[in-house]
């Protein structure tokens, strides 16, 4: 279907990959990983043509139809929601024109030869028509919409009336139903919460019939979806048949048998360098040291990939609270309207949050949860009841908007010392390696961070104070993979008090112990971990 053959390229002095070759194949479901800065999204470009190879060939069927979804969106404007979707299929909209000004030409009286033709050119440009999927266009463009959480009142709404993520879905249900040959994703969980990103699990494990090729920061989406892993890093492409998890133990087999091999090589070589400087000298021996020496030119030698660093930090011990953290008693939250009365968001909410739990706050997108732990975490009044501090609880709280709160002009490492102004250079230093700033990284400024590098900091100086309740919103939003593991590892081993709303399920099903779950303005409190909950609420139905 695709076939990249040989392909190189480069970015300045940075060689991405070298003559590297792998084939996207009808139907098959493809997952690219790699390191930040690897070249994940150059290989989509590669193949829409946005970017152009150093060498190589991307070879690809002539009436293949690509879709290709990244983060970044475009402007958006002067279209509803649903026809800035349809839009997107402007090819199958010309096809349906066509059919239809086939079928007037019909009526018309016409010699036999042309009247032959025509019928011809109607049945290739019908079956077209057909295999896009233009007989139902606008009502697969709703139901994706709706599956994106863009239900039907708000099919009508200005597309620039949408935040930039809800832009993002709409952005993504373009590409969706255009119903191409091949899907390339470029991180489409982004912006979406645990139901859309299960009806999107769901729509093209059984919906949809082409190719996929995808990155992802989300774990259980990769494990689900891909039946083959690309890895793109250290120059090279390497492919694995299995999904995420089976790539990882994969890698490592394939890393310790390379480095037997690297260390066999390393031993044989030694050996014969050794006989060679022994026997140099001497006159006798001069033809098996020429033999040896052209052995030693024509070997291959075996080179082992830069090991990527992972430094594991020894949090401080948080000062131990007392037994009640959270008394919750007939909490509710309204805002108020622009026209006067108020939206209730939640209300009559009860419960304890005791010391050492980890506890995930669930529910639909717009339920209330992010309101909920703002509440807790004393960052806005509740409209009635209360959410008491138990004794000697120290709290810290994250949210998207804490980053909007770091100092542009600072470094990283000057950041993270001023939340902890009596830690030593050093502490400072493994703190910062810890969450990825490592070398050269902390001395870049915040303005030149990404979000993922930004969220990295704040999680980085809340972690390394000595607090006993962390409330967490969305803590792996841009975070990417292994900056995910990091910071699961980082909680793991936190013994103080955790809340935390997340659309990982990896994050959460490896992390909390209790679920309080938001639905209808109401609490229900599940006394057990994120695969109970799911039982229990019924909601395991959901997953593939």
């Amino acid at each position: 279907m695709i076939h990249l053959t040989d392909i190189t390229k480069q970015h300045g002095n940075r060689v991405l990959f070298k003559n590297a070759s792998f084939q996207i194949l009808a139907g098959s479901r493809t997952g690219l990983v790699g390191p930040n800065g690897a070249g994940k999204s150059t290989i989509f470009r590669l193949i829409t043509g946005e970017e152009s190879l150093d060498g190589g060939e991307i070879s690809c069927g002539k009436k293949t139809v690509i879709g290709y979804f990244s983060q970044d969106v475009g402007d958006m404007a002067g279209r509803s929601a649903l026809d800035e979707v349809v839009a997107a299929s402007e090819a199958t909209v010309a096809l349906g024109e066509q059919i239809r000004a086939m079928e007037a030409q019909m009526c018309e009286p016409l010699e036999d030869d042309a009247m032959c033709a025509l019928l011809e050119r109607y049945g290739d440009t019908q079956q077209e028509f057909e295999h896009r999927g233009g007989y139902d266009l606008e009502s697969r463009a709703q139901a994706v919409l709706t599956g994106l959480g863009i239900g039907p009142d708000d099919y009508n709404r200005p597309v620039e009336s949408f935040s930039g993520g809800w832009k993002m879905r709409i952005a993504l249900a373009r590409i969706l139903t255009l119903n191409p040959d091949v899907l390339l994703l470029d991180e489409p969980t982004n912006h979406l919460e645990v139901e859309s990103i299960i009806w999107l699990e769901n729509w093209l494990a059984t919906d949809y019939k082409g190719a996929v090729v995808m990155t992802s920061h989300d774990r259980d989406f990769m494990n689900r979806l891909v039946d083959r892993i690309v890895e793109i890093g250290g120059g090279t492409i390497t492919s694995y048949s299995g999904n995420y998890d089976f790539y990882l133990r994969e890698r490592e087999i394939r890393r310790e048998q390379l480095i037997a091999s690297y260390n066999r090589q390393q031993e044989m070589l030694a050996k014969e360098e050794e006989f060679i400087a022994r026997f140099a000298a001497r006159a006798s021996h001069a033809a098996q040291v020429q033999s040896r020496v052209k052995k030693l030119e024509k070997i291959e030698r075996i080179e082992l990939p830069p090991e990527q660093k992972v430094i594991r930090f020894g949090f401080a011990e948080p000062p131990r609270s007392g037994d009640d953290v959270i008394a919750i008693d007939n909490l509710a939250k309204s805002w108020p309207l622009d026209g006067g009365g108020e939206k209730p968001v939640f209300s009559g909410i009860s419960g304890m949050v005791r010391r050492g739990e980890k506890i995930a706050v669930v529910g639909v997108n717009g339920a209330g949860k992010s309101t909920f732990l703002k509440t807790l975490a004393g960052l806005t009044e509740p409209t009635s009841g209360s959410a008491t501090i138990g004794a000697s609880v120290f709290p810290g709280y994250f949210s998207q908007h804490s980053m909007e709160q770091l100092d542009p002009k600072k470094t990283v490492f000057e950041t993270v010392q001023d939340a902890l102004p009596q830690q030593t250079i050093g502490v400072l230093r493994n703190l910062c390696a810890a969450f990825l700033f490592q070398g050269d990284d902390v001395d870049k400024r915040v303005d030149k961070l990404s979000g993922g590098e930004k969220s990295r900091l704040v999680l980085a100086t809340l972690l390394g104070r000595p607090l006993n309740l962390l409330i967490l919103d969305e803590p792996t939003n841009h975070l990417d993979i292994q900056s995910r593991e990091v910071l699961l590892d980082a909680l793991q081993k936190f013994s103080g008090t955790l809340l935390l709303v997340s659309h990982d399920r990896h994050f959460l099903r490896s992390l909390v112990g209790r679920v309080f779950e938001i639905d209808h303005g109401a609490m229900l409190a599940y006394e057990g971990d994120y695969e109970y909950y799911l039982e229990k609420s019924g909601r395991d139905h959901t997953r593939i």
